[in-house]
């Protein structure tokens, strides 16, 4: 399964109570209620989802949903 940057924004609102619309996808998503908590859940749903090379690190270095988005169009095109 491949996940879309559709399903990755709707991942990530969800885990911090918002709607897709309301996130603000340069800033940095610590400023919008992320932790290191619910990065790990992230990696651990996109992992279950057959994202397999995605790790806690590469999310962790820089949070802005365009960074995030652009290493699971590269982890899934490998």
């Amino acid at each position: 399964m491949r996940i879309t940057d559709d399903q990755a924004i709707a991942d990530i609102a969800d885990l911090l109570y918002l709607e897709p619309g309301d996130l603000d996808h340069e800033a940095d998503l610590r400023d919008q209620g992320m932790d290191s908590v619910r990065v790990m859940e992230l990696v651990e749903t996109w992992r279950g989802a057959g994202v397999t090379g995605i790790d806690y690190i590469m999310l962790a270095e820089d949070q802005r949903v365009t960074h995030w988005l652009t290493v699971l169009r590269g982890l899934q095109d490998t």
